[in-house]
């Protein structure tokens, strides 16, 4: 029973982390730290941008409270809660890096109208250079319209195939 639990909370954790990254990111990323975060929506020639420090505001609370909870007990809910955090960052790195902005060449080609919206409004998001005006700031939580778009599109892209 146990290890339902535990599991349930990592994965309550993970779909929380959604919306914390969201106010995180509008409001300060876009906010009051837009000073790291600037360099993100205009790019340089540099590997490394200064907005991968972002990285830490998630981190350490995980590192932190995994590390509180094994003080205690390996069943303590601060493991899981650290697992979460971590859990999501590991897949906001893949989706967010590895896929959209491809700082490693994979995921190329992806066909499936999930992630064709979630590219869609990420292309949104970083139309705006400013701090002000931005849109979609969820990272896999995409509005619906994201999804019509890419149907609409799948569906051009078969009568193409077909002619």
């Amino acid at each position: 029973m146990q290890v339902l639990l535990n599991i349930g909370i990592v994965f309550l954790t993970f779909f929380i982390m959604e919306f914390v990254a969201w106010v995180v990111h509008k409001y300060v990323m876009h906010g009051f730290l837009w000073a790291l975060h600037h360099d993100h929506h205009n790019p340089t020639a540099h590997h490394f941008e200064k907005n991968d420090l972002f990285f830490l505001i998630f981190a350490v609370p995980s590192g932190v409270l995994a590390y509180a909870g094994l003080q205690i007990s390996p069943d303590d809910f601060r493991i899981w809660i650290g697992v979460g955090i971590a859990v999501y960052g590991l897949v906001y790195f893949i989706v967010h890096d590895i896929f959209i902005h491809q700082r490693f060449k994979l995921f190329k080609h992806s066909k499936h109208p999930y992630l064709i919206a979630i590219r869609k409004a990420h292309k949104v998001h970083h139309k705006y250079l400013t701090k002000e005006d931005g849109r979609c700031f969820g990272m896999l939580w995409v509005p619906f319209k994201y999804y019509e778009d890419a149907w609409k599109f799948q569906q051009k892209m078969r009568k193409a195939k077909m002619k």
